[in-house]
């Protein structure tokens, strides 16, 4: 007589070990987290405002949070009806402070009387982290986005030559923009390896165009981006010969680290 054989006893004991787990949560304070409890933060009273624990990086009021890239001196742009300016001669400035990871507004805007196409259209850019002298660091490009042809990697919010934005959300010329950011900074082992790449999600307008995009170094003109290590960095505004000052207004930053 041939025997068959059922397999009961293990699935028998895992509905056991299931209904043993479900029967020591019985109570919704058994899945209630009360601590630790999370820092108040006032948020601003307009659409855009700093909230209370923004570090205000230009409110309209003058540059000390500003230096210039090229020697550490004041930074050389212009305060116009409560604007920062570009000036091209002055070069690119850098904030003072130093920033890991951190949440930023900063709103921009390319002039009316725009000049130019493609690149040469209201160009500067907003570098995430400045790793050095000139252009040196992380950009996000700055650029007239409006019916403005360019290589897709190099229009307004994307992450230059490296990541398109999801799409173009951009206004015309002579109307602000805003850019919301978060920036995670890439993360280096002792002996400087990589041990976490830089990501960056962003809103163009209120329109997500960056979506945890990981980086794959600095931004590099020429050549595939690769990683050098780097600690904490200054956050860059960029001067460039590109059609028209641009203008910057309401910069804010909240660390996250």
């Amino acid at each position: 007589m041939r025997r068959r054989w059922t397999v009961l006893a293990p699935v028998a004991a895992l509905a056991a070990l299931g209904s043993t787990w479900a029967s020591a949560q019985t109570r919704p304070e058994d899945t209630e987290v009360h601590a630790p409890v999370p820092v108040i933060v006032t948020p601003g009273e307009a659409s855009g405002a700093p909230p209370s624990d923004a570090v205000v990086l230009f409110d309209g009021a003058g540059l000390d949070e500003w230096v210039s890239v090229r020697d550490q001196g004041p930074a050389g742009w212009a305060i116009v009806d409560g604007a920062l300016e570009v000036r091209l001669s002055a070069g690119n400035i850098e904030t003072r402070r130093r920033f890991g990871s951190y949440q930023l507004h900063i709103e921009w805007r390319v002039p009316e009387g725009v000049t130019g196409r493609g690149q040469l259209r209201g160009n500067s850019g907003l570098f995430l982290a400045s790793t050095g002298p000139g252009d040196a660091g992380y950009e996000l490009q700055i650029l007239d986005p409006f019916e403005n042809p360019t290589y897709v990697n190099g229009q307004a919010a994307s992450v230059y030559k490296q990541a398109p934005p999801l799409v173009n959300a951009g206004r015309p010329p002579g109307r602000w923009q805003v850019y919301d950011v978060v920036w995670t900074a890439p993360r280096f082992a002792a002996d400087g390896r990589l041990e976490a790449p830089a990501r960056v999600t962003a809103f163009h307008n209120g329109v997500l165009v960056q979506n945890n995009t990981e980086l794959k170094g600095p931004t590099r003109f020429i050549g595939a981006p690769q990683y050098t290590p780097h600690g904490r960095s200054p956050i860059k505004l960029q001067a460039h010969a590109g059609g028209g000052p641009v203008s910057f207004r309401n910069i804010w930053v909240r660390p996250l680290d």
